[in-house]
């Protein structure tokens, strides 16, 4: 069946949704505790409760979902009954995890009663653990499995307390008890950080094996993927320690606020980086796929792009989805030519930006209209065996996770260029509009973290994240800081508006050099 080709997308998915519910979730009960003798307002109290609340109730059906997809996984490719899956540890893990989940919602819905949200927080956290990379090795267990809870829950207070802080900045709090939260806040955020660098090394070094484990695999290259967006989140946490001294005034928790909703964003990012991960086994655990330095470096020299178009794939689909079939000459140079006429268009797009702010380059703000094209040539000519140039029909071709996300993707790429181009000309003046292309940079980049390949070839799959990795942290990155420059004063935002456009541009060069042979 083909849902076993859509599976490893599901799958990465739904643990990324669980992640970030269950940070959003402990973060809530850690906040509260943190804001207890403030003087927090009752209406900023509430408010956080019934995030806490949303987050722990989507938890249950996240976790459901979850146990459901597995379970349908095993059945298609095992022949398993559902008896039989009934005892297997993910079941256990899992269910174990949406019971707490579902009585801590029941707990948030009322009084929070001391002691109970903090043993079902740890409840929480010990079955992720449990359902976690240091669990299923064979040799030191235990310390693996203490610096994983060290390192969720680090980013549980941390990432998963930032909404809640959001909160208590925009809430009717007094500037006295608003400082003293942040303040606060701020502490454990700085402990966090140690705890959560700490745990994430030591744990590098024992996943990765070796130096040539971390820069030759898959999964140390999410690693590298994962410690960028990490430097995001400390360049914005240090300027928000530094608006945290002075924000008991209005204009220090708005700007403290505005800093935040890019914090919370990357941080979810990095969590989606981290449900990657997962799915993914240790380095140190595969060194026969370890790709050498030499064919690393050859693959990422720089050449000259592929524009002329290449033949059409002959390449019959088989009817068995586990069948391996080999990738022909045709349809890597497809591949490539898609990236490069990608690129060339992504670089484009970013230069005009460049020039649109300028004082004489007010005809180059309708840069957006470039990406209508990109959308269209997506659709068309991504796939060469699937409408309207190949045998398989649109639907048909739906049913297979790389095209899937190739739709997606043309949906995101579409709504993006209309958006901003109608926001450039003012033809858009609503400052919700203007947030559209932020989210949808930072959506995509989010997306394309989780975006997977059927090479049948783990050094193929390898050496072509090397260049959708950049590409999603460049995505991100120009996503927030497109959203920080909307967001601060004027002057404030200079910095963030000069820095998406180089971000666009570096993408579409990455795009340029993108090889798959």
């Amino acid at each position: 069946m083909r849902f076993l080709d859509l599976y490893s997308f599901l799958a990465v998915l739904l643990r990324g949704l669980v992640l970030t519910l269950e940070t959003l979730a402990i973060g809530g009960v850690s906040f509260q505790l943190l804001a207890r003798g403030c003087g927090v307002a009752g209406s900023v109290r509430d408010a956080c409760r019934r995030l806490a609340w949303w987050s722990a109730a989507a938890l249950v059906a996240a976790e459901a979902a979850t146990v459901a997809c597995n379970a349908a996984m095993l059945v298609v490719s095992a022949d398993l009954t559902m008896s039989e899956i009934a005892g297997a540890p993910f079941v256990l893990f899992d269910g174990g995890a949406c019971v707490a989940a579902l009585v801590l919602a029941f707990v948030l819905r009322g009084r929070v009663r001391r002691g109970w949200a903090e043993a079902l927080s740890a409840v929480l956290l010990a079955a992720s653990v449990a359902s976690s990379h240091a669990a299923a090795r064979l040799e030191a267990r235990v310390p693996l499995m203490a610096l994983t809870a060290v390192h969720q829950l680090a980013v549980a207070l941390w990432i998963g307390g930032l909404p809640y802080l959001w909160i208590a900045s925009r809430g009717e709090t007094s500037a006295p008890a608003a400082q003293t939260i942040t303040r606060r806040f701020s502490r454990l955020a700085m402990a966090c950080v140690a705890a959560l660098f700490g745990a994430g090394l030591a744990l590098t070094l024992v996943y990765s094996g070796s130096w040539a484990g971390f820069y030759g695999t898959s999964y140390g290259a999410m690693i590298a993927a994962k410690a960028v967006l990490l430097g995001f989140l400390l360049v914005l946490g240090a300027r928000n320690f530094r608006i945290a001294r002075g924000a008991g005034s209005g204009e220090g928790q708005r700007r403290l606020r505005w800093f935040a909703e890019a914090e919370i964003g990357i941080g979810i990012t990095a969590i989606l980086a981290a449900a990657s991960l997962t799915s993914q086994p240790p380095a140190a655990d595969v060194p026969e796929q370890w790709a050498p330095a030499g064919v690393i470096a050859a693959r990422m020299t720089p050449k000259w792009p592929l524009l002329a178009t290449p033949p059409i794939p002959t390449t019959i689909p088989p009817a068995d989805p586990l069948a391996f079939v080999p990738r022909s000459l045709e349809d890597i140079l497809w591949s490539e030519y898609n990236h490069h006429w990608a690129g060339l268009i992504v670089l484009a797009a970013g230069l005009l930006a460049m020039i649109a702010r300028t004082r004489r380059g007010r005809w180059a703000r309708n840069w957006p209209l470039l990406f209508l094209g990109l959308a269209a040539f997506i659709l068309v000519r991504a796939d060469a065996d699937t409408w309207p140039l190949g045998p398989r029909g649109f639907w048909e071709s739906m049913e297979t996770a790389e095209i899937a996300q190739h739709r997606l993707f043309v949906v995101l790429v579409a709504a993006f260029g209309l958006f901003e181009w109608a926001v450039r000309v003012e033809r858009l003046r609503a400052r919700w509009a203007a947030m559209v292309f932020p989210l949808v940079c930072a959506v995509g980049g989010a997306l394309l973290l989780t975006h997977s390949h059927s090479f049948n070839d783990v050094t193929a799959e390898f050496l072509a994240e090397l260049s959708h990795l950049p590409l999603a942290v460049l995505a991100v990155a120009a996503g927030w800081a497109r959203w920080l420059e909307i967001r601060l004063p004027k002057e404030e935002g200079k910095l963030a508006g000069r820095l998406w456009p180089v971000c666009f541009a570096l993408m579409g060069l990455v795009l340029l050099n993108y090889r798959e042979r």
